[in-house]
């Protein structure tokens, strides 16, 4: 039980937003007066919200509110955060601070729907996460003592989502929004990767499945214990995925959508928020991790198709940060084994994100504020870059071929290389053994485990003569074949160290990065989904087919004595699922007979193509 517990933890700390974790001494019990509220929504459903206001009131405060899945805790007029806003400095100088229970979670009335659909053109007490935005924030500007007018919302992972939400049909108050590492689209962020199911978030369904029977200040559901730290045995062990039925019933709600919805079908679809992003009013910041192993869709394509869409300020900022790492107040900035730099969090606190916030909820708020339009780090040359746009526009396009030999060639050729790929003997996502929900570490693992095996495929360049920036999405143009009806295809870009490579203070004893193989960028294309998300279709047995693979942006520098390397596999276990390797209609229903080992290749003329940037 105490593991379990311990696990509960972890869990939720991995979740909330990390603004809440505080290691600096300020006591906001001194400087704030506490309210809880329960605010009437359009339909009538109350939604508990805790407002946290300057004693000082000898001026007016914007608020800055965050609505939340994860609770607004600690309940009780008494109970305090120990820090609340988006940082310290926003803190400190004083703004109203709101946190809200979104409908159906902890003390709000209602019932929960993981990620909500927008409803188009709606009735007058038809409701979704927009209008309980707009009716929320209409009630603060109203109710709240000492507020000027203006509204924020920020939020990271499922709060950063509602953050997003806030911009559709935004209320007039709105003037400026954060969203950071949002969810975009359950069928790309988080639980399906180009609809291959993340197993590593099969914990996390006890969270967003089951309803409560009404508010509550206590958790309502309990995450499976596995049993075991060794997650890659406990999924092999456990087979098809309808063997895990018996952790799940049908009273989970959200376990039986995945199951019943293995394609991008109108459920998924309707559940896509970046489609609804147009004409946004209020200011926006899209904020987001280069290592984020869980959102990274929704933040880039959020910035993408607001700057289509709309003539209001958006800007980015992408660090070196896995999932919330921005929130964190650590000196030392690295993820996993790799040291990217100090204050890194610090300076984005105050320099961007506090500007960010003052300048539009209490300076002038017209677009001529000194903040790039994209600020992004080199996570190659170790610095910050600030760029007009983005994709930088003095980019051109590179392509190298899978060759022979495992090289990375300029032209294509006829080679074929071709492996073997086991369901019961699947590709790690690391090398480390430990049970995690949502894992980190990876996205800039070490990938030589990974390389020295013979079903994956390794191709790399000549040691650098000199550096090569990359800026931008990279494009696979895989040309495959395999000998059964279904499979998966990854494709990992890697930064490989010089031999002489120096240790940074997080290497882990047993590594050196001597030869280190560091993880840039990678993805994985469920093939039954190649051609469309909506409609599944077989591989033929031995044929020629394309795949082609979106990876999502870089801004990475291959230094000078470095080799950039490609990795293809094709599984990835047990961070996704494993491919029965004979096509089923739904995955999710597939029986032990339907997993055969089958023979994969990959062609000569499969193709990587990527932005250099020229300085």
């Amino acid at each position: 039980m105490k593991l379990l517990q311990l696990s509960l933890l972890v869990f939720f700390l991995n979740f909330l937003p990390f603004s809440s974790i505080s290691q600096e001494k300020y006591n906001v019990k001194e400087n704030y007066n506490k309210m809880e509220v329960d605010i009437p929504m359009r339909d009538g459903t109350l939604l508990h919200t805790t407002i946290y206001s300057p004693k000082d009131t000898s001026q007016e405060y914007p608020i800055i509110m965050q609505r939340t899945p994860y609770s607004s805790r600690p309940y009780g007029k008494d109970q305090f955060r120990s820090r609340i806003g988006p940082n310290k400095y926003l803190m400190q100088e004083g703004n109203i601070i709101v946190y809200q229970d979104v409908r159906g979670r902890w003390m709000s009335e209602g019932s929960y729907d993981n990620m909500r659909a927008i409803i188009p053109k709606k009735t007058k007490k038809e409701f979704d996460e927009s209008t309980d935005t707009y009716d929320t924030i209409e009630w603060l500007v109203n109710n709240v003592e000492n507020n000027n007018g203006r509204v924020g919302t920020w939020g990271i992972s499922y709060p950063g989502h509602y953050s997003v939400v806030s911009l559709v049909d935004s209320h007039p108050a709105l003037k400026a929004a954060s969203p950071q590492a949002g969810i975009g689209d359950f069928f790309f962020d988080d639980f399906h990767h180009n609809g291959a199911y993340l197993l590593s978030y099969w914990r996390a369904t006890a969270l967003f499945g089951y309803e409560k029977d009404g508010p509550t200040t206590k958790a309502w559901y309990d995450l499976p214990d596995l049993g075991t730290q060794d997650q890659y045995q406990f999924f092999l062990d456990i087979g098809p995925l309808t063997n895990l039925d018996k952790y799940y019933g049908e009273d989970n709600i959200f376990w039986q959508q995945l199951k019943d919805h293995p394609n991008y079908d109108e459920f998924w679809q309707s559940r896509d928020i970046i489609q609804h992003l147009n004409d946004v009013k209020p200011a926006v910041m899209v904020v987001g991790g280069l290592f984020d192993a869980e959102d990274l869709y929704g933040p880039f394509n959020t910035y993408k198709k607001i700057e289509k869409t709309s003539d209001n300020f958006n800007m980015m900022v992408f660090g070196p940060w896995s999932h919330g790492d921005w929130a964190r107040q650590s000196k030392r900035q690295a993820v996993g084994n790799v040291y990217f730099g100090n204050d890194i969090s610090k300076h984005y606190q105050k320099d961007i994100e506090t500007k960010f916030f003052n300048h539009f909820l209490k300076g002038d708020g017209s677009k001529d504020v000194d903040l790039p339009e994209a600020y992004v780090y080199d996570t190659g040359a170790r610095k910050w870059n600030a760029y007009a746009q983005w994709p930088p526009k003095n980019v051109q396009a590179k392509v190298f071929y899978l060759g022979d030999e495992q090289k990375l060639t300029n032209e294509p050729d006829d080679n074929k290389e071709s492996f073997v790929s086991d369901p019961k003997k699947p590709v790690s996502y690391n090398n480390e053994i430990k049970a995690v929900f949502t894992p980190r570490e990876y996205m800039t693992g070490d990938q030589r485990f990974a390389g020295r095996r013979p079903d994956v495929l390794t191709f790399e360049t000549d040691v650098l003569e000199e550096d090569m920036k990359l800026a931008g999405e990279i494009e696979a143009r895989l040309q495959v074949a395999t000998t059964g009806s279904a499979a998966d295809w990854i494709v990992k870009v890697i930064d490989v160290y010089p031999a002489d490579a120096e240790d940074y203070e997080e290497t882990m004893e047993h590594l050196d990065m001597d030869n280190y193989h560091m993880m840039v960028r990678s993805e994985v294309m469920r093939g039954r989904f190649r051609n469309s998300f909506e409609q599944p279709e077989p591989f033929e047995p031995n044929k020629k087919t394309a795949v082609n693979i979106t990876l999502q942006d870089i801004n990475h520098t291959f230094k000078k004595g470095h080799k950039l390397q490609i990795q293809v596999q094709s599984t990835w276990f047990p961070l996704i699922d494993l491919n029965p390797q004979t096509y089923v209609p739904n995955i999710f229903k597939a029986e032990e007979d339907d997993f055969q080992k089958q023979t994969h290749s990959v062609y000569g003329d499969s193709a990587i193509e990527f932005s250099v940037l020229k300085e």
